[in-house]
């Protein structure tokens, strides 16, 4: 189906000036005038914009250098901390209703999550694997992808860069990459407290200070509390599970020891704990745990009614995640004139311990469980050199330099899939990149951009359960990213471009259970790369009270790295890593914001996406699928090609509504809308008929009051208005209970509706 020739871009493009979207940011900036400058990189903090400094216009740092978000001659979405807050974001995964283009999976445990943009992400289980959507805090890749859910909490804003990034942001940017900024020192003494309370016990505590300490000395540090007893209940002990407690801690010194030097230490603590509950949504009468005939639903799963709704489990393990984080970094910017000299030193050290009730049930005789644990290091080194903007030539040259180095100790048993391993990875990677625009003439700038890498990954695995079998390995490869393109300014407040880049995601080792020679053997899973198109016309009017941007894309991916399910003999499901042949995502984005006045404010976005799988013709089969469904020959295999991808939704929706009027001379009123909505999708990229997501819309609604000078606020809130049941996850365990069907859910915090009260007082 061509994309320009059916009325799909029609019928976004009206959705699109319907609602007025982008994201919400846009429609809190304030009107400037059109020939402003974008603010110079020294004059900004070097973590976040303090609107004190970064003035009107919203100011973005997505080609490493700070530029207003309508100069950037790319698609990226802005989400402000005052907008997640209006949306109900207050986790990672909580993102998704934010932005159109983006879908964060969560799962039993933050290792196995995934991140999709435009239809594109990873599924992959073992633990060598890279994410295809990459993720920055505070200029420092995140090199576990474990470690981005941990913590949400003092954010100033969040850029979504869609399509390839990896020519600036190197390997694990395939896909697009998450650029979030945390919030930097003030210009004034100021400190601020706030705090959540829900109808469903969640609570949650924060506070911050910031100031100057000297002239050029300047803090912050913040501390962040939250603990959500969970929304699904475990008969077995009554206990309540499915949630999360979470305690974050960060501090920042800013320091300006001469005009043309800073320098800013990090330093940040994490500490959580979740527990999982995955209730049976459907499981047929014929089902039998492990196949054993006296184990019928009513006896692994007493007292659960199987609905969609059912938010009830049997587990006689209390299962979950215990994990800390520590984080530390040192920027140094030094201002040369002509340019500035960047440096960023970061280390971080996460650990994990996870553990699952396998057998799901409270039955003494199949007390089967899984548990491990995590330990990474990480260290990352960059240097660039960034030239002012100002000049008729802009420019980013750089080099990095990372290595992860992670350990897994993994324990299942002891009654059916017995499995006992340790296994360790290593990952380093060097780069040199640089990027230049060249304004050939007044208005027409000319983009190139190159990335030159090497790649070593090496493992370890010692399978005790299969004697003691030992393997080794490593290799290495070189790879080359490229972008080029042409921006156009056509008014001082309408810019087109058109851009076309590579992006690159490493090989990887599928290290993990089943691990075996011939495993060895095979060597490394291929690296993957894309190659993308964007055309995009980023637009205001009305003295910038309507924002209006549009993009279309075309994407290809070879040699995708997915991971697959593997049903062996015994019942037992396995996962195995594997290069599908080519993928390819192409759709529009429709994105912008109308300020009606000073209260009124309306802001949202509309995707359209056409995923769909072009070569995959050994994929393997879903539990269950008969020949006569595609299953065919031996071992058993299907082809997946013209089917769409997992957690591609056709469209997606998200439009928010502000609005702030003036009640006394010393009290605004807050009334705050959010909608999001998106059309079905599989969890699965083998066309799993279990694991699909209906199409469903989720409303949220806030009001409260807030002090003119919005020094306080007392805001209630209503999640889930309509109270729409949905899934973050499917499983199916049809392999695990007597190969019938057997279908478990993964709730998410809002699957029922609650409501709460926010507050905060800023001093």
């Amino acid at each position: 189906m061509s994309l320009f020739t059916t009325t799909a871009l029609g019928r976004i493009l009206a959705c699109g000036m319907a609602v007025s979207a982008s994201s919400a940011a846009f429609a809190q900036a304030a009107p400037t005038q059109p020939n402003d400058p974008a603010p110079s990189p020294t004059a900004l903090a070097e973590q976040g914009t303090p609107a004190e400094t970064a003035g009107t216009d919203i100011i973005v740092t997505a080609q490493k250098r700070a530029e207003r978000v309508q100069d950037v001659p790319l698609a990226v979405q802005v989400l402000t901390g005052d907008a997640l807050q209006a949306q109900g974001v207050r986790q990672f995964a909580d993102l998704t209703k934010a932005a159109p283009s983006l879908i964060i999976r969560p799962a039993e445990q933050p290792v196995n999550a995934s991140i999709s943009i435009r239809g594109i992400g990873t599924f992959a289980f073992s633990p060598s694997v890279e994410p295809s959507v990459a993720v920055q805090i505070d200029d420092v890749p995140v090199q576990f992808l474990a470690r981005a859910f941990a913590d949400l909490s003092d954010i100033e804003r969040i850029e979504v860069l869609r399509g390839p990034q990896s020519t600036l942001y190197g390997r694990s940017a395939s896909a697009g990459l998450l650029n979030i900024v945390t919030q930097g020192p003030s210009a004034h003494l100021t400190g601020r407290v706030g705090g959540l309370v829900t109808t469903d016990r969640e609570y949650s505590g924060n506070a911050a200070l910031s100031g100057p300490i000297t002239d050029t000395l300047g803090f912050r540090t913040s501390v962040n509390y939250d603990n959500f007893a969970g929304n699904v209940r475990n008969l077995y002990n009554g206990e309540r599970v499915n949630g999360f407690r979470t305690l974050s801690t960060r501090g920042k010194l800013v320091w300006n020891p001469t005009p043309t030097l800073n320098l800013t230490a990090q330093i940040g603590y994490i500490d959580g704990h979740t527990t999982i509950g995955r209730p049976f949504a459907r499981v047929s009468p014929n089902a039998r745990l492990r196949g054993v005939a006296a184990y019928t639903p009513a006896v692994f799963a007493p007292g659960v009614t199987f609905t969609d709704d059912n938010t009830n489990v049997v587990n006689n393990v209390t299962s979950g995640t215990d994990y800390s984080d520590f984080s530390q970094s040192l920027r140094a910017s030094l201002d040369l004139g002509f340019a500035s000299l960047v440096s960023i030193t970061a280390w971080d050290h996460f650990k994990q311990f996870d553990i699952l009730d396998q057998d799901e049930s409270a039955i003494a005789a199949l007390d089967n469980r899984q548990f491990g644990t995590f330990n990474t290091h990480a260290f990352s080194q960059e240097l660039r050199l960034v030239s002012s903007g100002k000049t008729r030539l802009r420019y980013t040259l750089g080099l990095f330099y990372s290595n992860l180095n992670l350990t897994r100790d993994f324990t299942r048993g002891p009654f059916f899939s017995v499995a006992r391993w340790y296994a360790t990875n290593g990952n380093k990677q060097y780069a040199a990149f640089g990027q230049a625009e060249y304004e050939i003439i007044d208005g027409t700038s000319l983009i190139g951009g190159i990335r030159a890498g090497h790649g070593k990954i090496d493992y370890t695995f010692l399978d005790y359960a299969a004697n003691n079998a030992k393997f080794a390995g490593n290799n290495s490869e070189d790879y080359q990213t490229y972008k080029a393109g042409i921006q156009q300014r056509i008014t001082s407040d309408v810019m087109a471009f058109a851009t076309f880049a590579t992006g690159h995601k490493g090989q990887a080792y599928d290290i993990g259970t089943g691990f075996n020679l011939v495993r060895q053997n095979s060597g490394p899973v291929r690296p993957e790369t894309s190659k993308d198109w964007q055309l995009g016309v980023k637009s205001q009017f009305l003295d910038r009270k309507v924002t209006l941007n549009v993009t279309l894309f075309n994407t290809t991916f070879d040699n995708f790295q997915a991971q697959g399910i593997e049903t062996l003999a015994d019942g037992t499901i396995n996962f195995r890593l594997a290069n599908v042949g080519k993928l390819r995502t192409r759709g529009v984005e429709v994105e912008g914001g109308v300020r009606f006045s000073r209260d009124l404010n309306l802001s949202g976005g509309v995707t359209y996406v056409d995923a769909k799988i072009l070569s995959f013709p050994f994929a393997q089969c879903y539990p269950g699928q008969t020949v006569a469904q595609g299953c065919v020959g031996s071992p058993s295999r299907q082809d997946l090609a013209g089917y769409r991808p997992a957690q591609a939704p056709e469209w997606k929706l998200s439009v928010s509504a502000d609005y702030t009027p003036s009640l006394t001379p010393t009290l605004d009123g807050v009334f705050q809308a959010a909608y999001n909505y998106q059309s079905s999708f599989n969890f699965g990229i083998n066309r799993d008929p279990e694991t699909i997501q209906k199409a469903y819309g989720i409303l949220n609604l806030s009001f409260g009051i807030r002090g003119a000078d919005r020094k306080w606020e007392l805001v209630g809130f209503v999640n889930n208005v309509f109270d729409k049941h949905y899934f973050f996850n499917v499983n199916n365990s049809y392999g695990n209970q007597g190969n019938a069907q057997a279908t478990q859910s993964n709730l998410p915090r809002d699957f029922n509706r609650y409501a709460g009260v926010r507050a905060s007082h800023t001093f």
